[in-house]
């Protein structure tokens, strides 16, 4: 039912939106303490302020509702900023953070490490290369757990 709820949202809410001026940056239907929550992580070129946030709630409330999504079940909507710090996850995220520090987690240890640091240099579908400071160091997307961004202040 989640990844259906999902599609629903990414083909009639997304738009929306993306009306609005803001990009939908991930969907997600999962159950959390507090039971079903319907998020959408959403970002522009400005950043994202709480203002923005209510925006879109307001503006997808009633849609969703008729949609009747979840089939009556409840759930909690929220409409959040990703964050500094969230993980790569599309071609979009990789273009945006080229040449800039990253994070890389394996799944499983590679050179006797599982977490790297260095600044994105290249990435297709199935590679990413960073450079450390000292070499370029190319991974296999498949190995890969997760990409950040590093944050420095």
């Amino acid at each position: 039912m989640a990844s259906k709820v999902v599609e629903i949202c990414e083909q009639k809410i997304n738009p929306i939106i993306e009306s609005l001026g803001y990009e939908v940056v991930e969907v997600e239907y999962a159950k959390k303490v507090d039971g079903m929550n319907l998020t959408f992580y959403i970002d522009s070129s400005n950043g994202i302020q709480i203002d923005d946030c209510e925006k879109v709630n307001n503006a997808i409330t009633d849609l969703l509702d008729e949609i009747n999504i979840t089939n009556d079940e409840p759930y909690i909507l929220n409409v959040s900023s990703p964050g500094l710090d969230r993980p790569i996850k599309n071609q979009r995220d990789f273009i945006k953070n080229k040449g800039k520090k990253v994070e890389i987690t394996l799944y499983k240890q590679k050179n006797g490490a599982k977490r790297f640091v260095g600044e994105l240099i290249d990435f297709s579908e199935t590679e990413v290369t960073i450079f450390d400071g000292k070499q370029n160091l190319t991974f296999d997307r498949k190995e890969v757990a997760q990409i950040s961004p590093v944050i420095e202040f």
